[in-house]
């Protein structure tokens, strides 16, 4: 049975990925990037090579995201898997079932803030990156794809119809905010301690936690990805440099770096959902 680490890009997965394979696979808390890799992330091409044969053929991957679940679920055994798609239903195809799904851990952040975390990881304008939040799209491209052995398509959604297709079944669900992550990490890794032990069997202590918090922390990550530990870049490069995974993180305050006309573009797009999280 899966439990979903799910978010919308730039959100904050890795860095709850991050924390949360510190805590199963270490024995005293300290992260290395060589963990990460535990939690893996779906789709991914492996847990569909033997049922599809065109993996550019978005139809061929959304009428076997089940089939493919089923597969993974053969051993019974309980495993975290990552993910940027929406939980969409497509032509009576639905992303994931009861049958296959334990829980969900979902990750949310202000869309205000997301602009410029979008903006820096696919280098786009902050007009476009505010146009990635309101249209639905499909993640990535046929090319791409065919160099990489992992990526599939994602379909996203809206910024709030990702987030609402994730959270409006409130069973089994931990909801974290990214705002609440930077503001006291403790917290939020302890709530996501406690859910994790209702399905899960792991050993951890103040030390543990402490290690924990102090080895995932944003300039923990970001040291870390200069030292080139963290393979999951984007492969966008600005002047010939790759551009930065941790890039901003807690000094990306959207009052300073977004125009008025955005904020307020996406506060009338967002208005219902952004009030329901307390955002405004």
């Amino acid at each position: 049975m899966i439990i979903w680490l799910a978010s919308y890009p730039k959100s904050g997965n890795t860095w709850v990925r991050s924390m949360i394979t510190s805590l199963l696979y270490s024995e005293d808390g300290n992260f290395d990037f060589g963990l990460i890799g535990k939690i893996d992330q779906f789709p991914e091409k492996k847990y569909f090579k033997d049922l599809i044969k065109d993996f550019n053929d978005f139809q061929e991957i959304y009428k076997n995201w089940i089939v493919a679940q089923d597969k993974i679920n053969l051993d019974r055994k309980v495993k975290i898997l990552k993910t940027h798609q929406g939980k969409f239903t497509i032509s009576n195809n639905n992303f994931t079932n009861s049958e296959n799904t334990l829980g969900v851990i979902y990750i949310v952040r202000d869309p205000r803030t997301l602009v410029k975390s979008i903006s820096n990881h696919y280098t786009l304008s902050a007009e476009d990156a505010f146009n990635f939040l309101i249209h639905p799209r499909l993640m990535g491209d046929g090319k791409s794809f065919k160099e990489k052995e992992d990526g599939l398509y994602n379909i996203l959604g809206k910024w709030d119809e990702h987030y609402r297709s994730w959270t409006t079944n409130k069973n089994n669900l931990l909801l974290i905010k990214y705002e609440d992550l930077i503001k006291n990490t403790e917290v939020e890794l302890k709530k996501i301690i406690e859910f994790l032990q209702k399905y899960l069997t792991f050993e951890f202590d103040e030390k543990k936690i402490k290690n924990i918090l102090k080895t995932t922390s944003f300039e923990s990550l970001k040291n870390m990805e200069k030292l080139g530990k963290f393979k999951e870049q984007s492969e966008n490069k600005i002047d010939g440099k790759k551009v930065e995974f941790f890039n901003l993180g807690p000094k990306n305050i959207w009052q300073e770096n977004l125009k008025k006309e955005i904020v307020s573009e996406i506060e009338k797009n967002f208005n219902d959902t952004m009030k329901e999280l307390k955002y405004l």
